[in-house]
């Protein structure tokens, strides 16, 4: 079996709800899904967060991080950190470890795959959040949960090559690029429940209409892809062609400061925000 018929069926099965994860990630989902109860209190909130321990700890790293602690004041419980990052942006950090954890046993090959792609996107979801701040005027966390789940597919991918090696084989950023990452995709963005705005954002990723300077959501998570200097592993180099002609046209047309001038002021922030992130 080829990539892309391997690909072909990962994407059949996905859409017809056939999505298989570790035990570990199952685990995660869990507190994911019950972060999600409208009613929660911050109280059962904190606890949850608690309960797992590479979460919590994630969430008071957070909390620290120049984004976040403007005062300068640090925290050292899981709930006074909860409290100030928010239920939306810690539903976006369970769901990271959701992705962190769908492949546990992985092979070398994989375990790589899966370093770098979340490397890229903790770097794309902290360009996001700065992005979202300072250009576009979106919310900030919104932008960061999108930037921290915008390969969702490719983690997946990733996840499931262990029952199936063609899935990494030859062609395959070709095959992913061509229909497969956004029939996979969506269908894992709503096994993970991931709130309706941001699915939008993440898939208009895979559809290419954009509006540079960024007017929206999901403007902002593409000119973050564009600006990382981390690539994705699964995909082609040729698609770097367009989105640096892309970014010197933002550039041309931001009226008062250039995207340069942004990033290099908001350098502090980027770095601790996607060492924040680095599950």
């Amino acid at each position: 079996m080829n990539s892309r018929e391997a690909i072909r069926r990962l994407a059949a099965a996905a859409e017809g709800g056939e999505l298989v994860f570790s035990t570990h990630a199952h685990v995660a989902l869990q507190v994911r899904m019950a972060l999600d109860d409208p009613e929660i209190h911050m109280d059962k909130a904190a606890k949850l967060v608690q309960a797992e321990p590479m979460l919590a700890a994630k969430v008071v790293g957070l909390a620290n991080s120049v984004a976040y602690n403007r005062t300068g004041k640090p925290v050292s419980d899981v709930r006074t950190a909860v409290l100030r990052l928010g239920l939306p942006l810690i539903r976006g950090l369970s769901t990271a470890l959701i992705m962190r954890q769908f492949a546990t046993a992985q092979s070398p090959e994989q375990a790589s795959l899966s370093a770098r792609l979340w490397e890229h996107s903790t770097h794309v979801a902290a360009l996001s959040h700065v992005l979202a701040r300072r250009v576009s005027r979106q919310n900030p966390e919104m932008a960061l949960f999108a930037g921290i789940v915008h390969e969702v597919g490719s983690f997946y991918l990733i996840s499931r090559a262990g029952d199936c090696p063609d899935l990494l084989g030859e062609g395959v950023e070709e095959a992913w690029r061509s229909g497969g990452e956004a029939q996979v995709g969506q269908a894992v963005l709503r096994g993970l429940s991931v709130p309706d705005e941001i699915a939008a954002a993440v898939r208009a990723q895979w559809e290419g209409n954009f509006t540079l300077p960024p007017k929206n959501l999901a403007d902002t998570l593409y000119l973050a892809n564009c600006l990382t200097p981390i690539a994705n592993p699964l995909q082609q180099p040729s698609a770097d062609m367009e989105r640096n002609a892309m970014l010197a046209l933002s550039t041309q047309v931001m009226a008062d400061r250039t995207l340069g001038e942004i990033l290099e002021e908001s350098g502090e922030e980027l770095n601790t925000l996607a060492a924040s992130l680095s599950f």
